[in-house]
């Protein structure tokens, strides 16, 4: 099969494009804002071209020709300057403009240009240097570095950023196994953002699948590269976050950028013709399209080529959608059988906006997957709601009543990009997102969230205290927990988003670290916590915990009517560490206090 994209040679470039439905496809080439047209051979579904004397840097785009027929899936342009779907490189971020989206307008002048790139791999076959247990670190690359101020301005916000050495010292004081990025490629903001005067912040809107944002990368793939080397030389691995279930292109209304010019065959669309909408983005990307899982693997393929460790898949049931969602879909045994991507780490964000999309604990044997319950039933015991105890036990033990087989495969949080900071989570009841422009409608409403007597911030000791007592009990439980671990980049010293669940459209101080104001007696204490679980094996085993010996908190063997309790406040589990010790880790409600400790057995 010819090789989609533009690979450049020793003595040209060829260049190939798929578009299925089209009836002729230019190539377009450009020196500065000067446009050259070439038709392109077609070979089936496939327009190519080899040009002779074209290399590496050559920025070029496509115009696809074709009937404009929504109703039928149709949307050719060719005023329309459109992305290579699988180009490596942009010369530029794209920006919102309403022409984008204007049938006829020329946008040459608009979207960024593809720029021919070196395609050579990288890629050992080493594999990666996190395991399941280990501590994963969400980090928005823009936001994470955006105030740090031992960090040169012009590197802020930026892929290599994270090789700085304060930020190497910070990562290796958590004990973090490894980063996982949320999206570094190229992406767009959504319509409505612009004429409120904000911006994406977090990239979960991508243009094209593999192109790194320049505004990020402006090493270009290179960076992610020199980056990845010096993450693994200093024991960090490195999980990119993937969004391959929609494109910024959203619903009919949206901008032209790429797939829609060229192959809107890749979105899934129901029988009366219009687009499904399973990402709450105004498209679908049609994962059991072959076209599509092409894309797919390829973008993987690519990454993984980097050197980077593995991937998190943003609205994973998507890629198993069929349209109904399918455990043994081709696209898991298609990555289950490729050399490379078989050995990476693999996380599902495992639901969709779409019917029947929360699939937590439906994912390949092999695969992670984001725990939500987890995440919601630590939260709801911490609050004081009634019964939880049994609950927090089972999500501490492993989550063995939604995993299935010997092994867990929870992720476990407690706060992640998409909510709540881990601070606000117990200062703010409430949502307040009308920074957002959407009169505070946006983000979740139903937080399992608590005030602690005030909402927002209080200067009153007691609530301070409080909030604090809070915070560490959480992350407490976290940290005792079985499973792999995450910790959202900031929560271990007390960031907050002023109770904005929703900041993916603050690319401003709410969403950004606020470095030189950190909770520093927090970080400290997570600091603790990430030592003591890096030191003792049998918290991070991935076998469910059984025959634990559970105890209420007098000391006494727990039994079926007190963990029935409703009014049960907590337990200790005791657990053999060795050497004539055990550890034992207690959890009292009432007491707002979690503790990890080692002491001799029989104390």
């Amino acid at each position: 099969m010819r090789a989609l994209g533009a690979h450049p040679g020793s003595t040209g470039t060829a260049f190939a494009v798929r578009a299925r439905d089209a009836t002729a496809v230019e190539l377009c080439l450009f020196d500065g804002d000067a446009e050259r047209r070439i038709a392109l051979s077609r070979d089936g579904e496939i327009f190519h071209a080899f040009l002779p004397g074209i290399g590496i840097g050559q920025r070029y785009g496509y115009r696809g020709y074709g009937p404009w027929s929504p109703d039928q899936g149709h949307l050719f342009d060719p005023a329309k300057l459109l992305a290579d779907p699988y180009a490596l490189a942009l010369d530029g971020p794209f920006r919102f403009d309403a022409r984008l989206a204007l049938r006829g307008a020329d946008t040459a002048l608009l979207v960024p240009k593809s720029v021919v790139t070196d395609r050579a791999s990288t890629a050992e076959t080493r594999p990666p240097l996190f395991s399941p247990g280990g501590l994963i670190y969400e980090v928005n690359v823009r936001g994470f570095t955006r105030l740090h101020h031992e960090i040169a301005p012009q590197l802020r916000g930026t892929i290599a950023a994270l090789t700085h050495p304060a930020i190497l010292s910070h990562l290796k004081k958590l004990h973090v196994s490894a980063v996982e990025l949320m999206p570094v490629v190229a992406w767009a903001d959504e319509r409505h953002l612009p004429p409120l005067g904000l911006r994406n912040a977090w990239g979960y809107n991508p243009a094209v699948p593999m192109a790194l944002d320049p505004r990020l990368a402006p090493g270009g793939v290179q960076e992610l590269r020199d980056t990845v080397e010096v993450l693994h030389v200093h024991g960090i691995g490195v999980i990119l976050d993937l969004v391959l279930n929609h494109t910024a292109e959203s619903d009919l209304l949206g901008p032209t950028l790429s797939l829609r010019g060229l192959d809107n065959r890749c979105y899934a669309r129901g029988d009366d013709g219009a687009l499904i909408n399973d990402t709450g983005t105004g498209n679908t990307l049609m994962a059991s399209d072959p076209a599509v899982q092409q894309l797919i693997l390829s973008t993987l393929r690519h990454f993984a080529g980097c050197g980077v460790d593995g991937f998190r898949f943003d609205l994973a049931t998507v890629l198993a959608r069929e349209p109904g969602f399918n455990p043994h879909a081709a696209i898991f045994d298609a990555i289950a059988r490729d050399p490379l991507l078989s050995s990476r780490i693999l996380i599902a964000e495992p639901w969709d906006v779409g019917p029947d999309g929360y699939q937590l604990g439906h994912f390949p044997a092999n695969w992670l997957e984001w725990n939500g319950r987890f995440r919601d039933d630590v939260r709801r015991f911490w609050r004081g709601d009634d019964g939880m105890a049994g609950v927090l036990a089972t999500r501490i033990a492993g989550s063995s009543d939604i995993f299935s087989g010997s092994r867990t495969r929870s992720v476990n949080y407690l706060a992640s990009h998409d909510g709540f900071t881990l601070a606000d989570l117990v200062a703010y009841e409430r949502r307040h997102n009308d920074a957002n422009g959407e009169a505070n409608r946006d983000g979740q409403e139903e937080n399992y969230s608590w005030n602690n007597g005030a909402e927002g911030p209080s200067e009153d000791p007691a609530v301070r205290a409080r909030r604090a007592k809070d915070v560490r009990a959480l992350l407490t439980t976290l940290f005792a927990s079985r499973g792999s671990i995450l910790l959202t980049a900031g929560d271990e010293f007390g960031r907050s988003q002023r109770g904005n669940n929703n900041a993916y459209a603050q690319d401003n101080a709410i969403s950004w670290l606020d470095w030189s104001n950190r909770d520093q007696a927090l970080e400290e204490f997570v600091a603790g916590l990430a030592a003591f679980r890096a030191a003792h094996a049998g918290l991070r085993e991935q076998t469910f915990l059984v025959d634990a010996d559970w105890r209420d908190l007098d000391g006494a063997a727990m039994t079926t009517q007190t963990w029935e309790d409703p009014d049960c406040a907590g337990f200790e589990l005791r657990l053999p560490a060795g050497n004539g010790e055990t550890l034992r880790l207690r959890f009292d409600r009432r007491a707002r206090s979690a503790r990890l400790e080692r002491v001799k057995s029989g104390s």
